[in-house]
């Protein structure tokens, strides 16, 4: 056993908090479906910010994150564009704005204040429901291969085995460990609702900020007197056609490792990444925790004071941490245990370094985090399905008059069934990386073109919805067995082309939404884009009614938004790094775009 007395006395204190919030909070909770999914639209805005933030500080990412400093330096500041991370920079700007206007529960509640109550709207509202339970499944799943792989590190089987009464292959031995961090995590969130899981989150980000600071400080010292061995180029964000980072006298097992993920025509990755990102940022949040959080604020301007604190909180933290296991790893590769196998796992990076380098007290403060940060992510993505399954199926079809009491059970029910089947998921899935491409390629990648234009275009229809989402859908979750082999990335332009022919064809199947609908919409969010007609109807009927005027001040804060952004986590990992000329440019970069930023966004957000 890895762990001391001491460590294993934190990780013990902190389950037995969230099992404490999420008894305490059971009332509250239970009080109306308003409380249990949205903490009754009464929690404040920076409380929401640090929970996003934190179930964005997840153990699955921050594993995947320090494998990909150790492999590609300042160039992986590049690769989680994949999600896309600056969409938070277009929620922040005009998204989350928009979308808290809507006074909805769940995003596909959502879909009826854009396409009405007829056909078109139900095809669409049902499709959204399935995305979103199919979607939660997948970030389950995700969330709970990591923690399996994360916790063997330090709880060995050997020490486990003999008191298990069955029998289990050493294969299994994460999903098993998974499986009891998992009961936790819904336990809370079963009881407590939004609530426990936003006051579970403040605890979790307390000890992840302590733990990396800690993390850095110890990478910091360890580098001080040491050279760092890595490949020319390394040290930059910067890049040309190819990645050119050649690891062959230093480590060759990772050059494997970059021909495996497929980065190394960069430039046309980071340009597929571009195109990518900006559409799915476009199409607004997928209808996961982080749209939860958004309908859950008090007012429009609170979701977007949300939106913009996430970036603030988060980046610097978590890149501090990421870039000293990364620092750590690179320092003392040959003590870290990787083979899993018989095979070098990058993904072990994180564990083995905790194991190695962080010192007693502290590993139990990093693990309790790490482990609540498992828990956020997994709690939260259970509340957000939940959400839909209860709302958008149970009450929407079966019972709409439901009692409390019967809409609590049916929560309940929804949430253990989502976990048994992601369960039974994550037995499937390869490793962490192999899930989180699918999710960021394939499932949102699917969700892109339907989703743009319900903003942006009157004439969009229900139906139009429904055949587009169904176009990206099939294409999402058959490509990976007829392109095997192929980054999914690189199938999305493929993806959208299909999604695009069925949104258009759907559309002009059939009759644009009706409009008073359409009017209704266009009053109340507010859109800019192409409304002229719907405009002009409610312009007619409301002379004083004013245009949404704001494209180009919004297009221009999204430009310094995703500036700042990436400053904020280039400056934590030079700091580490202590290379004093890029930590000076960074902040520089940082003070400047927040000036900017403060004139052009935050003075001239709604009141």
């Amino acid at each position: 056993m890895k762990l001391s007395g001491i460590d294993i006395v934190i990780i013990a204190a902190y389950l037995l908090a969230t099992v404490f919030i999420g008894l305490i909070l059971k009332k509250k909770a239970e009080r109306s479906k308003k409380d249990y999914l949205l903490g009754g639209n009464n929690l404040p805005w920076y409380m929401l910010g640090l929970s996003n933030a934190s179930g964005m500080f997840d153990i699955s990412g921050t594993m995947w994150l320090v494998t990909l400093l150790f492999v590609y330096g300042l160039k992986s500041t590049w690769i989680p564009w994949l999600w896309p991370v600056f969409n938070q920079i277009f929620l922040m700007v005009f998204l989350s704005i928009w979308l808290r206007r809507s006074k909805v529960t769940t995003g596909a509640e959502w879909i009826n204040t854009r396409f009405g109550n007829k056909g078109g709207a139900r095809l669409s509202h049902g499709i959204v429901v399935v995305f979103a339970i199919i979607m939660g499944l997948g970030y389950l799943a995700y969330g709970f291969i990591g923690i399996g792989k994360f916790v063997e590190i330090f709880v060995p089987w050997e020490y486990v085995s003999n008191y298990v009464p069955i029998p289990i292959a050493e294969e299994y031995v994460p999903h098993f460990y998974g499986i009891i961090f998992t009961c936790f995590a819904v336990f809370y969130a079963l009881l407590g609702g939004m609530m426990s899981i936003v006051w579970a989150d403040v605890v979790q980000y307390s000890l992840m900020a302590i733990s990396s600071i800690v993390v850095g400080i110890i990478a910091m010292n360890a580098l001080s007197g040491h050279e760092l061995l890595v490949p020319d180029g390394w040290l930059t964000p910067f890049f040309g056609m190819r990645l050119d980072l050649d690891w062959t006298s230093i480590i060759p097992e990772v050059n494997q490792k970059i021909q495996d993920d497929g980065f190394e025509l960069f430039t046309i990755f980071f340009m597929m990444m571009i195109f990518k990102g900006v559409l799915v940022s476009l199409a607004g949040p997928a209808p996961n925790y982080d749209m939860q959080k958004i309908l859950s604020t008090k007012s429009p301007r609170e979701a977007a004071l949300m939106s913009g604190f996430v970036s603030f909180i988060l980046m610097p933290i978590r890149y501090f941490m990421i870039a000293g296991f990364g620092v750590l790893g690179l320092l003392y590769y040959d003590q870290l245990d990787l083979i899993v196998g018989g095979a070098v796992d990058f993904e072990q990076i994180l564990p083995s370094a905790i194991s190695q380098f962080v010192p007693v007290g502290f590993l139990g403060l990093l693990l309790a985090g790490l482990l609540a940060a498992f828990m956020s992510t997994f709690a939260g993505t259970l509340n957000a399905t939940q959400a839909y399954i209860v709302n958008d199926i149970y009450l929407k079809y079966l019972k709409p008059q439901a009692r409390n009491d019967q809409i609590k059970l049916v929560n309940y029910g929804a949430g253990i069934l989502m976990v048994l089947v992601s369960i039974v998921l994550g037995f499937y899935a390869k490793d962490v990386n192999d899930i989180l491409q699918w999710i960021v390629s394939g499932l949102y990648g699917s969700y892109v073109a339907a989703n743009v234009l319900k903003w942006y275009w009157w004439r969009f229809n229900g139906h139009g919805f429904f055949w587009g989402m169904l176009g990206g859908l099939i294409p999402a979750l058959s490509f990976r067995f007829i392109f095997e082999g192929v980054l999914d990335l690189y199938t999305f332009p493929l993806m959208l082309l299909l999604s695009v022919i069925g949104c258009i064809i759907g559309t002009y199947s059939a009759p644009p939404t009706e409009e008073r609908a359409l009017m209704n919409f266009y009053k109340n969010v507010r859109p800019w884009g192409f409304w002229k007609p719907i405009h002009d109807k409610v312009v007619a009927e409301n002379p004083g009614f004013q245009k949404n005027t704001g494209f180009k001040r919004d297009l221009f804060n999204i430009v310094i938004g995703v500036i700042w952004q990436t400053a904020l986590v280039i400056l934590p990992i030079y700091l580490v790094l202590m290379e004093t000329i890029p930590i000076l440019l960074s902040l520089v970069v940082v003070v400047i775009c927040t000036w900017a930023l403060k004139k052009n966004w935050f003075d001239k957000l709604p009141t």
